[in-house]
């Protein structure tokens, strides 16, 4: 029975760490795929730590990751056992009250301390950087630190300080050379916790942060909004620096101890794996550092700040910029307009910014952009007429187009009739014959629109009788359908075929479809929302010319090739478009590449705030209906 009991516990205990482990063998694997897909290995290649290497915007976040980490750690230790030692000599009240003190942060939910840090710099008008995130950072580390050495502390003699000083030693003597090598294991320990943590972060470091200063974790969170291989190879560098790091902490004592020389080597060896750890992080920082210098002409020097959607530029076109002009871009990434409107409008500087077209009205009207000034730029006649002169800015004074398409069905043509989707078009979303096997996007201005298109309706109606009708659409279909709301996991998840049919963006639809043929795209004849996004300067921009100097590299032919090749969505340069769709194009025979014309039904978003708001309550309501549901 006991053998029984220990064979069972072997196994558990290989079971879970295989369950621990085969992620991070996955990954790692994944990392080296010559592909784009993150489920579909299609050969080896080293493709994705080339981009890692040549991306500007990875290596430094990488370089901040770990240069904040081990600041914060070096200073969280040093604060928190200090206090540690002050505290073990207070009063038992003092020591009570500053004990529940300390808990209080680790206790609290990450997303208030985030907040709390956000409100306290911005009241005290602290410019969001590296130095803000630096300092969070190093506050929410330190109680950490401080848990860790006072149940050291407390199991130490209370005279021991008393007896090395009546021995003749100094009271710093006293406390480096008695009580320190004491509590070592407990600091060591406070140290380990404060790095992870420090690594780890990503709802603090969101909040504090600004001038496109970012770390690992941010980058990897607007990474995963759009497939990107690069997460794999740079999340497998950061697992082996760790490995490497750990083998070293482990090993050198090990080989230290193997030594004959026993009084110098019993010092030597407390100090190796700590030497050993920092000429590892000193020689990863050095590396990733000067892994990402740039020369060249015309603005050698300069920084060029842009805001944009995530994992929406191409794979070369930073790095190529650079390259050529000498300047540093900073690329900060947002996941809603109304995100990077909370920005702009806060005064937060930005030389570029890629906003919708509905957003690129209100901004216009609320006179947070510049004119463009058209006689540096030469990439007007390279555009498709169809996406210049849009309602939202009829002349292009304030914008040029940087991507553009539709919302439409995507669909498995191997379990849904083409002969339902003409027929039915948005209410296929009804049909019980696809109960359980529909995805809704989670966008309140698209899901409308699927559902005002059903009903015949305008997109920019502002009757509330029509809007509410198109709430009670909605209704009936997340209680009757059983549909996953998601967001960008659509993507991956109908390019596995995991689902019959889902509202999509084309851009999105010419991924799956390329990376499986038995997928379609449809959009029914009631319209659809003919989207924009297009690059802006704001009034407050620090290097205007530059942004045009960047415009005009967008949209030149090779600038545009690489970002619609690469992101998949329609490019606004005509010949790429033409080439790319064209014979023996990236995206041949993808109908989802090539936005409809012609079709009056199909409509341009136009800002309306009113309308907006009462949508964005109905889609609330809409949420919690599906939540129920389920």
């Amino acid at each position: 029975m006991k053998k029984n009991k220990h064979i069972f516990g072997k196994i558990l205990m290989v079971l879970m760490i295989i369950f621990f482990y085969l992620p991070i063998v996955y990954m790692v694997i994944f990392s080296f795929n010559d592909g784009k897909s993150l489920t579909s290995f299609s050969g080896f290649s080293l493709r994705w730590y080339r981009h890692m290497l040549d991306s500007h915007d990875m290596m430094e976040s990488l370089y901040t990751t770990f240069v904040v980490a081990l600041i914060a750690t070096a200073v969280s230790t040093v604060v928190g056992t200090i206090s540690a030692i002050g505290l073990s000599k207070s009063r038992k009240i003092v020591r009570d009250v500053m004990e529940q003190i300390d808990n209080l942060p680790m206790m609290n939910p990450e997303i208030v301390t985030a907040i709390g840090f956000m409100l306290l710099f911005i009241t005290f008008k602290v410019e969001k950087g590296f130095m803000t995130m630096l300092l969070a950072h190093i506050a929410f580390c330190i109680p950490y630190v401080i848990l860790s050495v006072m149940p050291k502390i407390k199991s130490l003699d209370p005279n021991l300080a008393d007896a090395a000083m009546d021995l003749g030693a100094t009271p710093w003597q006293a406390l480096t050379k008695v009580i320190v090598p004491q509590i070592t294991p407990g600091i060591v320990s406070g140290a380990l916790i404060a790095f992870t943590m420090s690594v780890d972060d990503f709802i603090i470091s969101y909040f504090v942060t600004g001038s496109g200063v970012k770390n690992l974790s941010i980058m990897v969170y607007t990474m995963s909004k759009r497939v990107n291989p690069s997460i794999n190879a740079i999340s497998t560098l950061v697992v082996v620096i760790i490995t490497a790091v750990l083998i070293i902490i482990n090993v050198a004592p090990l080989l230290a101890a193997k030594r004959e020389k026993k009084a110098e080597i019993g010092k030597r060896s407390k100090w190796v794996p700590a030497v050993a750890v920092s000429v590892v992080a000193v020689g990863i920082i050095l590396f990733i550092y000067m892994g990402g210098g740039s020369s060249s002409r015309p603005f050698e020097g300069q920084t060029l700040y842009v805001y944009n959607w995530g994992e929406y530029t191409g794979e070369n076109i930073i790095s190529d910029f650079e390259e050529e002009t000498g300047c540093t871009v900073v690329m900060e990434n947002f996941d809603s307009n109304e995100q990077m409107y909370i920005k702009v409008a806060n005064g937060e500087a930005y030389d570029i910014l890629v906003p919708s077209d509905y957003m690129i009205q209100r901004l216009i009207e609320e006179g947070y952009l510049q004119k463009l000034d058209h006689s540096k730029l030469d990439c007007m006649y390279k555009l498709c007429e169809d996406v210049l002169g849009l309602p939202y800015d009829p002349e292009n004074e304030y914008s040029i187009p940087y991507f553009w398409g539709t919302a439409g069905i995507v669909y498995d043509t191997t379990k849904v009739d083409i002969e339902d989707l003409e027929s039915e078009g948005y209410n296929i979303f009804l049909d019980e014959k696809y109960k359980g096997d529909i995805y809704l996007y989670d966008s309140e201005r698209d899901s409308f629109m699927m559902a005002l298109k059903a009903l015949g309706y305008s997109m920019n109606t502002e009757n509330e009788a029509e809007l509410q009708e198109a709430y009670e659409w909605l209704i009936q279909c997340v209680q009757t359908m059983e549909p996953e709301i998601v967001t960008d996991e659509i993507i991956d998840n109908m390019a596995q075929g995991r689902k019959a049919l889902g509202l999509i963006y084309s851009g999105d639809a010419t991924y799956v479809m390329d990376e499986n043929e038995d997928m379609g795209y449809y959009l029914p004849e009631t319209g659809t929302n003919l989207w924009s996004d297009a690059m802006v300067i704001p009034k407050n921009a620090k290097n205007p010319e530059l942004a045009h100097a960047f415009i005009n590299y967008v949209c030149d032919y090779d600038g545009a090739y690489d970002n619609s090749s690469y992101v998949g969505y329609t490019s606004a340069n005509q010949e790429v478009m033409d080439d790319l769709s064209g014979e023996g194009g990236d995206f041949e025979g993808i109908n989802a590449y090539i936005p409809r014309s012609g079709n009056d039904m199909d409509e341009v978003f136009v800002y309306n705030e009113s309308t907006r708001k009462m949508i964005s309550n109905l889609w609330s309501k809409v949420k919690v209906a599906a939540s129920n549901a389920s």
